[in-house]
């Protein structure tokens, strides 16, 4: 199998001659690891896009506290400043365009980059180029975390509740926004789209089942149905715990979610999954097992999701993401069990 063919197999469910696996852009893994990290990769090399060869981030001079510690303020094209306090990774917004809705009259969304006709047509040879061995997968399409990074958390929450014109208007503006950003890069000819918004807390749903229904899913449809209109997998990233809302998910064209699978009883979602016929990244617990466990931990880890998901039969396949203080030793441990599944059969 090519590396395409067998990501399609697995969103299929059917049998693969390896478990496909994905990396992440590793910027913070890059920095604290750096070479050593990029050989690990290329050892254990993947059947998505490879980021191998990702510059490893540098540190800014003056991103510092007097007391030497990382400390960074950065404005984004949507107007919300963004605290950082650990390099390469995402920090928390601070100052929010929109805490205010006196604002939205006045709000606008910034140009598309790939709008630009030179910037769409190198986007494209990358995707075309990629295509040659690797499945193409791109985007990152959503509007709950974009409103929430422009308006207070707490605010939107109550707004979303409240159902009231101002926060329509703006969840329609961000819908309105994604659509053409999903339409470039539909056009590009990746094979795949990738959605993701947190909808869960380590037990239950940031929202109910039914604001959720109400509010964001005839608006996921939308984006949703475009996406398979134009021939494109769809692949859904949500942490914490969703369970009441896979089915929806599936129902509006989703081919795979991505979820935090330490708010899940692994075996009942690996059925739950392949009963809706929902193919499933894993992705091996980063909070507890790969920052503080142990390399045997990260390899029962690997083996157990393995077995849960019944990777070689479809359905199923791995995700790795190197964040900020996981030991050298685990993330080998992790690829190299990663490996036993990625042998010929």
């Amino acid at each position: 199998m090519t590396s395409r063919e067998r990501v399609r197999a697995a969103l299929a469910f059917e049998p693969v001659d390896k478990a496909p696996l994905e990396y992440h852009r590793c910027g913070r893994g890059l920095y604290e690891h750096g070479e050593a990290l990029r050989s690990l990769i290329k050892a254990h090399p993947g059947d998505f896009e490879d980021f191998s060869d990702e510059p490893v981030p540098q540190l800014p001079a003056d991103a510092r506290d007097p007391d030497g510690s990382y400390h960074e303020f950065k404005t984004d094209e949507w107007g919300v400043t963004w605290e950082s306090r650990i390099f390469a990774m995402m920090g928390h917004p601070c100052r929010q365009p929109l805490a205010d809705w006196a604002a939205l009259d006045g709000f606008r969304c910034p140009p598309h980059a790939l709008a630009d006709g030179k910037a769409f047509d190198a986007f494209a040879r990358h995707v075309a180029q990629v295509k040659q061995t690797r499945y193409e997968k791109c985007g990152w399409f959503g509007f709950f975390e974009r409103m929430h990074a422009l308006r207070p958390f707490e605010d939107v929450l109550m707004d979303v509740y409240d159902n009231g014109r101002e926060i329509n208007r703006l969840a329609d503006m961000l819908v309105e926004y994604v659509m053409e950003e999903l339409r470039l890069t539909c056009a590009a000819g990746v094979d795949a789209v990738q959605f993701g918004d947190d909808f869960g807390t380590s037990r239950a749903m940031l929202l109910s089942p039914e604001v959720w229904r109400t509010f964001f899913k005839p608006r996921y449809r939308r984006l949703i149905r475009y996406a398979k209109d134009q021939g494109k997998a769809v692949f859904f990233h949500t942490c914490g715990y969703v369970e009441p809302i896979l089915a929806d998910l599936r129902e509006i064209g989703a081919d795979e979610v991505w979820p935090q699978l330490t708010a899940y009883d692994m075996p009942a979602l690996a059925a739950k999954l392949r009963e809706l016929h929902l193919a499933c990244a894993i992705h091996i617990d980063r909070a507890n097992v790969m920052t503080h466990g142990t390399p045997e931990d990260v390899t029962r880890a690997v083996h157990a999701a393995a077995k849960a998901f019944d990777i070689m039969n479809g359905g199923a396949y791995f995700y790795v993401e190197t964040d900020n203080g996981f030991p050298l030793e685990n993330i080998r441990a992790q690829l190299d069990a990663i490996g036993t599944y990625r042998k010929d059969q």
